[in-house]
C-alpha cells in the first residue's frame, strides 16, 4: 500500500518540487496551498495527488484538509511542514506590528496548526506513528540583515522540532528539520542579481537546484521510524553561511 505525504505550500517552489518527487515515487500526496489552480493542475497530472486548497493559518481549514487526506488515503505517514513567507525587511523599529504578526501567522502558527493535526492523526491511527519534517532555514542558524520577523520564526521552528521529536517518542512519531539555503525558486530569484550582505553591500549569491532539496526530504521521509534525521542543512556550496556577518 502506498504511503501518504501531506505537503504544505505545495503549489510552487520547494513544496511543489518535493510533492512531485514523492508523486513520481508512487506515494499518495495531499497538496495544501492557497493557489487552487496550481494544485488542480498537479492533480490532473498524477492520479495519486489530492488537491486541497488551504490557508494554513485557518484552523478549521487545516482540520478539514487533514480529515480529507485520511478519508481519501486512509492514514498520514509524513507531513512536510513547508509553507512560509519571507516577511518584511528592515530594522526592528521599521517593522509594523501588523507585518510582524502576519509573518508569525504563516511561518509559526501555520506550522503549529499543521503539526498538531498531523500529530493527532499519527497518534491515533493504526499502525501508530508517522514523521513530521519541518522546513526551517539557514536563518535558524544565522540571520540576514533586516530579517527580524523571518529569522525569529525560523529559530522558533527549531524549538517546535525538538519538542515534537521528544513528545512523539511514546507514539512512534519522529520529527526532523531541514534547513535550506538558496534553492532556485521564485522566492530566491533576487539572489541571482544581488542581495544585501552584513557589510551593507549587494552581492549575487550562488543557488542550487531545488531538486536536491526534494531528494533530501525524500531521504528523510523514507527512513524507518526507528531512525531520524533530527537536523540537516542543504545549501548552495558557495553561499555565505559559514562566515556570514
Amino acid at each position: 500500500m502506498p504511503q501518504t505525504l501531506i505537503v504544505t505550500g505545495a503549489s510552487a517552489g520547494i513544496g511543489r518540487a518535493t510533492a512531485e518527487r514523492f508523486l513520481d515515487a508512487g506515494w499518495n500526496v495531499a497538496l495544501l496551498a492557497r493557489r487552487r489552480e496550481a494544485l488542480e493542475e498537479m492533480q490532473e497530472q498524477w492520479p495519486n495527488a489530492l488537491a486541497l486548497p488551504t490557508d494554513v493559518t485557518d484552523e478549521p481549514a487545516v482540520a478539514r484538509a487533514f480529515a480529507a487526506t485520511v478519508e481519501s488515503f486512509g492514514r498520514i505517514d509524513v507531513l512536510f511542514n513547508n509553507a512560509g513567507r519571507f516577511g518584511p525587511s528592515g530594522l526592528i523599529d521599521e517593522i509594523t506590528l501588523e507585518a510582524w504578526q502576519e509573518t508569525l501567522s504563516v511561518n509559526l502558527t501555520g506550522m503549529f496548526l499543521c503539526a498538531r493535526a498531523a500529530f493527532r492523526q499519527m497518534r491515533t491511527q493504526s499502525p501508530q506513528g508517522g514523521r513530521i519534517i519541518n522546513n526551517g532555514s539557514i536563518s535558524a542558524h544565522a540571520p540576514r540583515p533586516g530579517s527580524v520577523a523571518y529569522t525569529s520564526t525560523k529559530h522558533a521552528i527549531t524549538g517546535l522540532t525538538k519538542t515534537l521529536a521528544l513528545d512523539g517518542r511514546p507514539f512512534e512519531i519522529a520529527c526532523g528539520q531541514i534547513d535550506i539555503g538558496n534553492a532556485v525558486t521564485e522566492m530566491t530569484a533576487a539572489m541571482a542579481s544581488g542581495v544585501r550582505q552584513a557589510d551593507g553591500s549587494l552581492q549575487a549569491e550562488d543557488r542550487m537546484d531545488v531538486g536536491h532539496v526534494a531528494d533530501t526530504v525524500f531521504h528523510m521521509a523514507s527512513l524507518p521510524l526507528g531512525a531520524n534525521v533530527l537536523f540537516t542543512t542543504i545549501m548552495a556550496s558557495k553561499m555565505p553561511l559559514v562566515g556570514r556577518g
